[in-house]
């Protein structure tokens, strides 16, 4: 779920089948040609558009998934060859035309009634669909039932239109892996330049959206793995504070940070999303808090957020100490965009820096560890008789067996720490988990907030996109995911700007539950600052004339 360069840095058509079992780095060996898409006629429609059209009757649910499903079919194996989308839904069409009934005697779900989604292939799906979190080792594992995030928008009326190529084990395998790569599905590319990096670890579900496999899509992301993707992608993402989405049924990293969060192209439709996914499951713990749900705090509704004034009189800290100063061009977008939020009305306060920033990444690493070993036995006991491999130790064996299909890049140097650890109760497991939520939180996000009296902190989200580099891994630059990801807090990321044709985004971050906030400042923002612009497909990063 990030971009992988090390433990604590987390950035971390078959129709209706699995692609090529065998499939690498596609034309290994090969620099990517350009191969622009095909014209398509849902071209950059939104999630809210596709609903008023088939309120309408300019199209049925059958219709728009026949049509995504034709454009999967032109760009993902061929064409642009983007290996975004490991497989689609063969039950797909068919739950559209059920939809399409439904509509028809009267009965409309909500928003998301007969809209295609696509899903992180970490999310499990009791159907015909495999959940494999990009895992050879994991090909053939029949989860008991879905994961409560499946099962939430199923019962919205969403069609799961696919499962999305991503990082393999949400890039928590190597300390040199390469993200947007797995054993299972190959090398998801990115859409604004096929050389460079879709960022990861839902990458498919990025880059995917960026082409208009489908108008959103659901990632996860346990350090950075929806907010990278997305700023790699032009796109809006959301990953929200830990325990307003369930993660039961969700292949995991680490419960202290894992969530699952909308990305989408708008800020609207990553609202529309979110406000489907959201529940109190009685099988997550941290969905029973009374913050959540006992005294009503969550919305249901996340578009009545969407004030185009959202950003007047609102204290926006800017969190410069290591989030500035590590790529030029970066910085010259993010201060394009503070001045746009000041001209709209903002407040801005100038540095307002996290204190202990710089302090997470050792405990952080330490947490993950422990937590992937932990969890991930659990996720395979959950799935019990019903999956290949039973533990840990069973996906390290698997995969020194099948070196020449999962291990052509990189290694598992990370699996094979964390199998070294013990248990949750092991006192430096508690240790750190203890310090990085004192760094975090009150040392951290909130006291910078408390101090300035801020309704948000702002950074950039990351430099633009690298190299896909096979040989050396990701040469990752830097972001501002860590600390919202350590506290468990939210955060959102929106287009700001392009360098060289490569997106830039910057993100919005802040305390508990202010997922109202933080979405407010970004849609106001997105409105102030409507830059983003379709993907071009080019060989590589656009070049001066």
């Amino acid at each position: 779920m990030g971009d992988g360069k090390s433990v604590s840095r987390r950035g971390f058509l078959a129709m209706g089948a699995a692609i090529s079992m065998t499939a690498g780095m596609t034309e290994r060996g090969k620099r990517p040609q350009e191969e622009p898409a095909p014209p398509f006629e849902l071209h950059e429609v939104s999630l809210a558009q596709l609903q008023r059209d088939l309120i309408s009757g300019k199209y049925t649910s059958e219709r728009l998934t026949m049509l995504y499903l034709e454009r999967i079919e032109s760009c993902n194996l061929q064409g642009p060859t983007l290996r975004a989308v490991i497989e689609t839904n063969p039950d797909a069409l068919q739950i559209a035309r059920q939809l399409d009934a439904e509509r028809a005697s009267g009965k409309i779900r909500g928003p998301l009634h007969g809209i295609p989604i696509l899903l992180k292939d970490n999310i499990a799906t009791a159907d015909s669909m495999e959940t494999t979190a990009g895992s050879l080792a994991m090909v053939g594992a029949k989860p008991p039932r879905d994961a409560t995030v499946a099962a939430q928008l199923r019962n919205a009326g969403a069609i799961l239109l696919g499962k999305t190529n991503m990082s393999e084990w949400a890039n928590f395998r190597s300390t040199h892996s390469i993200s947007g790569w797995s054993g299972r599905g190959g090398q998801t590319r990115n859409p604004y330049a096929l050389d460079r990096s879709p960022s990861g670890s839902s990458s498919g579900s990025g880059a995917g959206i960026a082409a208009c496999f489908a108008a959103a899509a659901v990632g996860t992301e346990t350090d950075g793995s929806i907010l990278s993707p997305s700023a790699a992608s032009s796109l809006v993402g959301i990953k929200p504070t830990i325990g307003l989405i369930s993660r039961t049924g969700i292949i995991p990293i680490a419960h202290s940070q894992d969530t699952a969060g909308p990305m989408a192209r708008t800020v609207r439709d990553t609202a529309i999303l979110l406000s489907a996914m959201t529940c109190a499951d009685k099988l997550d713990p941290a969905t029973q808090s009374p913050y959540e749900f006992k005294n009503r705090r969550v919305p249901t509704d996340y578009t009545k957020f969407l004030d185009p004034n959202g950003l007047k009189g609102k204290r926006i800290g800017i969190a410069r100490k290591r989030f500035f100063g590590y790529h030029s061009a970066t910085d010259r977008i993010a201060e394009e965009a503070i001045a746009a939020l000041k001209k709209a009305g903002a407040i801005i306060i100038d540095p307002a820096d996290i204190p202990t920033v710089g302090t997470l990444d050792a405990q952080e690493g330490e947490v993950l560890l422990y937590e992937f070993k932990a969890d991930l036995n659990a996720y395979l006991a959950w799935i019990g008789r019903h999956s290949p491999v039973s533990s840990l130790k069973d996906i390290i064996a698997f995969n020194e067996r099948e070196k020449a299909r999962e291990m052509p890049f990189f290694a598992q140097e990370l699996m094979y720490q964390a199998e070294a650890k013990g248990p949750l109760t092991d006192p430096a497991y508690k240790k750190a988990v203890e310090e990085s939520k004192k760094l975090s939180r009150e040392q951290g996000i909130d006291a910078v907030m408390t101090k300035y009296r801020l309704d948000a902190l702002f950074a950039p989200t990351q430099a633009p996109a690298w190299l896909i580099d096979p040989a050396n891994g990701d040469s990752f630059g830097g972001s501002s995911t860590s600390p919202a990801a350590v506290a468990g807090y939210p955060s959102i990321t929106v287009s700001a700007g392009y360098h060289f044709g490569l997106p830039v985004g910057v993100s919005f971050f802040g305390r508990p539950w202010s997922e109202p906030t933080l979405i407010k400042i970004a849609y106001a923002f997105e409105q102030a600052m409507p830059i983003r612009r379709p993907p071009a497909f080019a060989a590589t990063g656009a070049f001066p004339s």
